[in-house]
């Protein structure tokens, strides 16, 4: 047996003493003495942990206390996840993370996952033998460069790929010790980083894009001689798509920002275009902000857009893009970045649209998403305009942290009428209008990324292809209750989502399958219910553990 507690990081790396621990399991592991003599119930140390919780004043550090709680006692900490998830989650990931990750260097306090830097090219395997866990099944990865809305950030980037591990699982019960943060120090663009001597990272400014994609190689290959399957997750690179093409028929890979997002917000679309009653073919689509996670949620419901019987050529040209310069057109006379030219129009007769409102009276659009990180630019006039336009708009502000949304939930109920159908990237509270609450939805990624990466360790797939994103979505638009539906819903209650993650990763497996691309034959042949218990069975639950794997 192995009695270490499944975080590299704890001291000693051995089994920290619990206040739950009986008396019989603290002689049997060497730690009688070292914690008070009774032996408390969860019930009572999640009691206290909420009383300390809620002594922390300020959101940052309410971060910093969960984070020592992670560090220190990893099942406790899930367990206040668990039965805390809808005060708990936006504590570890989105919104707070972003102030976390913008104060990294500040409030570093203990090693919180692997960072490999330019300099140790050459050597990536040796380094990722210095990861104290033998087994690691996913990974998140970033290079800081493009932390949610808040630029570039270097090293400080590691809280993304921390807290989205810590969701992989809270939400879809992957354990612990099978995680692997992963930050990369390219270097960095942000010149107040490199100028503050707190900056952790290498005072260097960032390599070029061929530095950083031979780096990426020797670091795939690295990982998957390590650990062989490992399912890796991309996040948030400033240029996501090449690697994306280079990776995903090679290695089990995914990029978070461009197919998660897609895979949530066409979940959502599917279940808002149910609402609205407008037929797909009449769907005109406006997207204020056309990076990779606009191209992304795009091209994804494009795709759904196809299977319900469009061409491609229709389904395309139900999408209108607007970046910093206006509407993209082919005769704009810019040259447009690779991943914009799919989308641009050749049906502009000439004329150009500098602004969103310019662009808003023109199209005349049945949805209007935001994914430009520009707070406010959904103003009340271009709101109040999509109400005269649609008896129910499709009003989607996506961008993250909630400081940087397009509008708040209630700017889009007061400028609607009540009238928008409503889904956000950060979450919003519900907001009486003319003596109805109204309930915002989040299309918030937690919703897909769990379920993808579950399935895709459970059924061994070879690869994660488009096929099991768009899987994943439609098993997320069908998770939603009919109740859920009649409150306003977009997207189930989050206190359900790991019956949630269930779900998308039974359809992540079966369309694993589908393709021949598993490695788990003895589930072939399993029925849903079946499938679904199976993969239950597997899921990390930290109620039922005080110590991992402790034999007495």
């Amino acid at each position: 047996s192995r009695d270490t507690i499944p975080n590299s990081n704890s001291w000693n790396n051995s089994v920290h003493p619990d206040t739950s621990y009986p008396i019989e399991l603290r002689d049997k592991l060497g730690v009688h003495g070292l914690t008070p003599p009774n032996v408390e119930s969860h019930a009572l140390q999640l009691t206290r942990c909420l009383k300390q919780l809620a002594s922390k004043t300020t959101p940052i550090e309410k971060y910093i206390y969960l984070s020592n709680l992670r560090n220190s006692n990893i099942h406790l900490f899930y367990r206040l996840v668990l039965t805390n998830f809808t005060t708990i989650a936006p504590l570890i990931y989105t919104p707070v993370v972003g102030e976390a990750c913008l104060k990294w260097s500040e409030i570093y306090q203990q090693p919180e996952g692997l960072y490999i830097s330019y300099k140790d090219r050459g050597h990536i395997l040796e380094v990722l033998q210095n990861w104290p866990q033998p087994n690691v099944e996913i990974t998140v990865v970033t290079d800081g460069s493009r932390i949610l809305g808040l630029g570039d950030l270097g090293v400080n980037g590691m809280g993304i790929p921390v807290g989205k591990l810590a969701l992989y699982t809270g939400c879809a019960g992957i354990r612990p010790e099978v995680t692997l943060p992963l930050c990369l120090d390219l270097g960095t663009s942000n010149k107040e980083l490199l100028a503050s001597p707190l900056y952790m990272g290498a005072k260097m400014p960032k390599v070029s894009e061929q530095e950083e994609a031979d780096f990426l190689d020797e670091l795939m290959v690295a990982l998957n001689k390590m650990w062989p399957g490992i399912v890796v997750q991309f996040e948030d690179f400033k240029n996501p798509f090449p690697a994306l093409e280079r990776y995903q028929h090679k290695y089990s890979m995914f990029n978070d920002d461009i197919q998660g997002t897609g895979a949530v917000m066409l979940a959502g679309t599917i279940n808002a275009l149910k609402k609205s009653g407008v037929p797909v073919k009449d769907q005109r689509a406006v997207f204020m902000g056309a990076g990779s996670a606009g191209v992304g949620v795009a091209k994804q419901i494009v795709e759904y857009f196809i299977k319900e019987g469009l061409t491609e050529d229709e389904a395309r040209r139900c999408f209108w893009f607007v970046d910093t310069k206006g509407l993209i057109t082919n005769d704009r006379g810019d040259r447009l970045a690779q991943h914009k030219v799919y989308f641009s129009r050749d049906d502009n007769n000439g004329q150009q649209f500098k602004t969103l409102s310019e662009v808003v009276d023109y199209v005349k659009p049945t949805i209007l998403m935001g994914l430009s990180t520009i707070r406010g630019i959904f103003d009340e006039n271009i709101l109040k305009t999509m109400a005269k336009l649609n008896p129910h708009p499709i009003i989607f502000p996506l961008s993250n942290p909630s400081s940087n949304s397009e509008c708040t939930f209630e700017e889009a109920i007061k400028h609607t009428d009540g009238k928008a159908i409503f889904a956000s990237g950060s979450p919003f509270q519900p907001y009486l209008y003319k003596g109805k609450v109204m309930i915002p939805s989040q299309g918030n990624n937690m919703y897909v990324f769990p379920g993808i990466g579950l399935g895709s360790i459970l059924c061994k797939s070879v690869h994660i292809t488009q096929e099991m994103i768009y899987a994943s979505a439609v098993a997320l638009s069908n998770a939603i209750t009919p109740s859920e539906l009649a409150d306003g819903r977009l997207y189930p209650e989050l206190d359900r989502i790991r019956d949630v993650s269930v779900i998308v990763a039974r359809e992540v497996i079966r369309e694993a399958q589908r393709q021949g691309l598993d490695r788990e034959p003895s589930i072939r042949a399993l029925g849903d219910a079946e499938l679904d218990n199976w993969i239950k069975a597997r899921m990390y639950d930290p109620t039922k553990e005080s110590v991992l794997r402790a034999n007495l």
